[in-house]
């Protein structure tokens, strides 16, 4: 899913996250304007001055010493609102990532295991940490921004009309081409190459993900230099990218202090003539003209957003369309709860796409049996324990446990019901005593061993230097393939659920390991129902019933 929104409604999707924090928001809006305008004022205030010093008798004069303690005060509470402002900005922009990052997160976990099935993980990588750290720049130098341009505007064009209409308009033209004009053109300039740029960048830490994995492929066959090339090729394409949007920033940068500079002119020009005509003093002239010189800053930080707001706007787009993508499968909580008395896939039909997997299988799963499940790969023997786990939904029947749809069962409790063991087994880099724990996270040492007994692994296990406490390692790569599967067996036996379903539980196993485990299993099943899924001919010597799955159809 790659939605390309407008603008405008990143920024409502991205604004409407505000809502937990409006509080602390109107308040650095508050602080932000009112820092503003003690920062224009010292300038004003400096203009007042030079009037009284000249010696000008005039309605709007101050007095000098007046003039001097309010530009102190003012000084003073620029630098006090500015810190606060930012405080209380940066505040928001980081409380509301934490925010996002877990609703990411709680997303990420609707939307599995099946819209992220093959699925790219170093582009999912990008979106939870650069794409969102991006975010931060809307909510720290965005909106607050925004808000405290559109206001001071207001004020400053009403304090500057004051002197005479045609310049307060003078003063909104120039604060809208600087603010509004620049900003849009700038966008419209940089098109799509703010997403182009997250694209690729999501492509590159891909990249660079998969090439550590595969790092001693890569070596044994002798393609470290074509790998290298290609990563050169793809961060130069990435430089790029990046040095295109650094000169249209620029470019920007130049056109706004020119455009800036123009109107400056503009109403030393307008006054002057308004004076020579009478419709205004020297104080219409001076004051009118520092004030403007003065007061551009928020404006300026709307212009400095036209190229950083592409990039920002991408990664929000990228964001929000995970936060937005629909599961295959939405979590059952007002369902019913149920204790397993067998399980039952009637007429069961499941397609990819427009690939058909599974067409019109009928299965019982009895409990104190072994069912065993035999076919070619690619004809759907996997698939049919996803669709038992209810990770896909069935296109056509249904499947049932303890005589209940499964898409009426709350997930926790099917969740209970099931253990399931995937032909890869997935290690957190944590010791081996935690990463058996997420089976069952109260479970005892003596009940994590004695499922470790089970898999046949408490004795390699027990040779290691730190014995359950040795880390795996990043995704368990200081272990062997049949190592794992073990490990992940154990886990399965440690959560103890009454329907156990293995898919190829000892495709990496030397016979005397897949003895001891068949061993379990075949006692293990006094207590549970069995489904196994294997190649081998073995494995299904202690299966009860065996089911061949042939082209989607079960014989």
């Amino acid at each position: 899913m790659n939605s390309r929104r407008s603008g405008f409604k990143v920024m409502a999707r991205l604004i409407g996250l505000v809502r937990p924090l409006a509080g602390f928001m109107i308040l650095a809006i508050v602080m932000g304007l009112t820092g503003h305008l003690c920062a224009a004022f010292i300038t004003i205030f400096g203009g007042y001055a030079v009037l009284d010093v000249l010696g000008f008798c005039m309605d709007r004069v101050i007095p000098l010493r007046t003039v001097f303690v309010c530009m102190l005060v003012f000084a003073v509470l620029r630098a006090a609102l500015r810190y606060a402002e930012q405080a209380c900005n940066h505040f928001i922009a980081f409380k509301l990532l934490a925010l996002i990052r877990d609703k990411v997160f709680q997303a990420l976990r609707r939307l599995c295991p099946a819209k992220l099935e093959g699925r790219d993980k170093g582009d999912l990588i990008a979106v939870i940490t650069s794409d969102i750290e991006l975010l931060e720049v809307f909510y720290a130098h965005t909106i607050s921004p925004v808000a405290i341009a559109l206001l001071f505007t207001i004020i400053m064009c009403l304090f500057i009309g004051s002197f005479h209409p045609a310049l307060g308009l003078l003063a909104l033209l120039a604060y809208a081409a600087v603010g509004i004009a620049v900003p849009l053109v700038t966008s419209r300039l940089s098109g799509g190459d703010g997403m182009e740029l997250r694209v690729r960048s999501g492509e590159l830490s891909s990249f660079i993900l998969d090439s550590l994995r595969g790092l001693p492929e890569t070596i044994q066959y002798g393609q470290g230099e074509k790998r290298l090339a290609e990563m050169n090729a793809r961060t130069e394409a990435l430089s790029a990218d990046e040095k295109r949007m650094k000169h249209r920033s620029g470019c920007s940068t130049a056109v706004t202090n020119t455009v800036i500079l123009l109107f400056d002119l503009a109403m030393l020009f307008v006054s002057a003539m308004l004076s020579r005509w009478g419709r205004v003093d020297f104080s219409g002239v001076l004051v009118p003209t520092i004030a403007l010189f003065s007061s551009f800053g928020p404006a300026i930080a709307l212009a400095n957003l036209g190229s950083t707001l592409q990039n920002t706007f991408a990664a929000g787009n990228r964001v929000l369309d995970i936060l937005e993508e629909e599961p295959v499968t939405e979590e059952i909580r007002d369902g019913a709860t149920v204790d397993f008395a067998g399980a039952q896939a009637e007429n069961v039909t499941f397609s990819y796409e427009n690939e058909k997997i599974l067409n019109g299988v009928s299965l019982a799963f009895a409990p104190h049996r072994i069912t065993g499940i035999v076919g070619k790969s690619g004809s759907g023997k996997s698939t049919l324990l996803k669709l038992l786990m209810r990770f896909w939904k069935t296109g056509g029947g249904e499947i049932r446990i303890s005589d209940t749809d499964i898409e009426q069962i709350n997930t926790a409790c099917l969740r209970e019901l099931e253990s399931f063991v995937t032909q890869e087994t997935h290690l957190f880099h944590d010791s081996i005593r935690n990463n058996l724990r997420i089976a069952k996270l109260d479970a005892t040492d003596g009940e994590i061993e004695a499922a470790c007994k089970k898999a046949s692994v408490h004795d390699f296990i027990m040779s290691l230097p730190q014995g359950y406490d040795t880390s795996v390692g990043e995704l368990g790569d200081t272990l062997s393939g049949g190592e794992r599967q073990r490990l992940g067996l154990a886990r399965a036996f440690l959560h103890n659920a009454p329907f156990l379903l293995l898919d190829e539980p000892t495709s990496n196993l030397d016979s005397l390991n897949e003895a001891v485990i068949l061993k379990s299993l075949r006692e293990e099943r006094e207590d549970r129902a069995v489904v196994l899924v294997s190649h081998r001919q073995s494995t299904m010597r202690i299966a009860d019933a065996v089911y061949t799955v042939e082209r989607g159809r079960m014989s």
